[in-house]
């Protein structure tokens, strides 16, 4: 897992949530932060849009953290081509 990455997935989430940085880790589940699946869904169109990747719904569904977003986020990257 990138570092770079790591950073840029939590720096979304955070300005699209309106959430501190330093209180989001990749261990944080959405739950812990107070989120719920509009702001999921939220938060992957603002991923799309920063990695310029596409996110399917199906995967969309089953992810609950920050660490599965991260880690589904680094796969579309690597299949398009690394990191815009």
């Amino acid at each position: 897992m990138s570092n770079n990455l790591t950073e840029r997935v939590i720096s979304v989430v955070a300005k699209t949530q309106r959430i501190a940085t330093e209180k989001i880790t990749p261990d944080s589940t959405f739950e812990e932060l107070g989120l719920d699946s509009l702001d999921a869904v939220n938060i992957l169109f603002a991923l799309e849009e920063e990695f310029n990747v596409n996110i399917p719904d199906d995967d969309a569904r089953d992810i609950h953290s920050i660490r599965q977003m991260i880690e589904g986020v680094e796969k579309l990257v690597a299949a398009s081509g690394g990191v815009k």
